[in-house]
């Protein structure tokens, strides 16, 4: 009996043995949804080989950190960085920062044009409370698709004149790509404008204002995967998020983890 393969075939059956993993991984839970590990460097991802272990990046933190871009914190200390991803307010805000005021708690929040300008409000009192105001650009597009300067510089500096327009203050340089998509050639354009890029070490789905999870559902996503260090991002938009936040603070807070400033985060990250 003589077995014949072609291209073909090799490339069908590569591809076959590739999904099966995949949906093994995902039923077992060490991947997720917004961390899934990007087969290209244009979408940032990660897996969690151990709960409450430090996440691996689809780019390693010290690759990163030779373009001031950051996923995670010191991993030896009990701390976490709080931030927010915001396109646009739809009324869980403003429940979300009280929340923050009772814990005492900084967070950064990562706004795109529409939402500084809709809601002038809400982003002054991110400022009179201590938060920080990040740059998520000012249109939300495809950053990894933006090879010119001048244009991925404008994406940066229009929302920077819009956030002084709207406070009186100069935005501090903190920049999230939009989806987590970017390209190495983008992050250099960040850095070169004075930027850190600031990624992200747990999420979960929760922007689909539609199809929110559940409390439980949520914080069972969350809480096994703290670990130190983390960079959490979460969606202001989730009424979930809205509901949750004081049991995930109070949670985190019993199990000895304070809450960090992101303009500590290259501080406390060893050299």
């Amino acid at each position: 009996m003589y077995l014949i393969f072609n291209r073909k075939s090799l490339v069908a059956s590569g591809v076959a043995l590739l999904l099966a993993v995949a949906v093994l991984l995902v039923g077992s839970g060490v991947y997720d949804h917004y961390a899934l590990p990007a087969a290209a460097e244009a979408n940032w991802g990660l897996s969690f080989p151990k709960e409450g272990g430090t996440p691996v990046g689809n780019a390693s933190a010290e690759h990163l950190k030779q373009w001031n871009a950051y996923y995670i914190g010191d991993s030896s200390q009990k701390q976490i960085y709080l931030t927010f991803d915001a396109g646009y307010e739809n009324g869980q805000t403003e429940r979300i920062l009280d929340v923050l005021k009772k814990h005492q708690a900084p967070a950064a929040f990562f706004l795109v044009g529409n939402y500084i300008s809709s809601a002038p409000e809400l982003v002054r009192r991110m400022v009179r409370e201590g938060h920080t105001v990040g740059n998520h650009t000012f249109h939300h597009p495809d950053m990894s698709k933006i090879s010119d300067e001048v244009t991925f510089a404008k994406e940066l500096t229009s929302l920077e004149e819009l956030f002084e327009e709207t406070t009186g203050e100069k935005m501090k340089k903190y920049y999230r790509p939009p989806q987590g998509k970017y390209s190495e050639n983008n992050l250099k354009m960040a850095q070169e404008l004075g930027y850190t890029t600031v990624f992200w070490s747990l999420a979960y789905v929760d922007w689909y204002t539609d199809q929110q999870p559940s409390e439980e559902e949520a914080l069972g996503k969350l809480l096994p995967r703290i670990h130190n260090g983390a960079i959490l991002l979460l969606h202001s938009t989730s009424e979930t998020n809205a509901k949750i936040l004081d049991t995930l603070l109070t949670k985190l807070e019993q199990q000895g983890y304070r809450f960090a400033d992101i303009s500590t985060l290259t501080e406390d990250i060893p050299a």
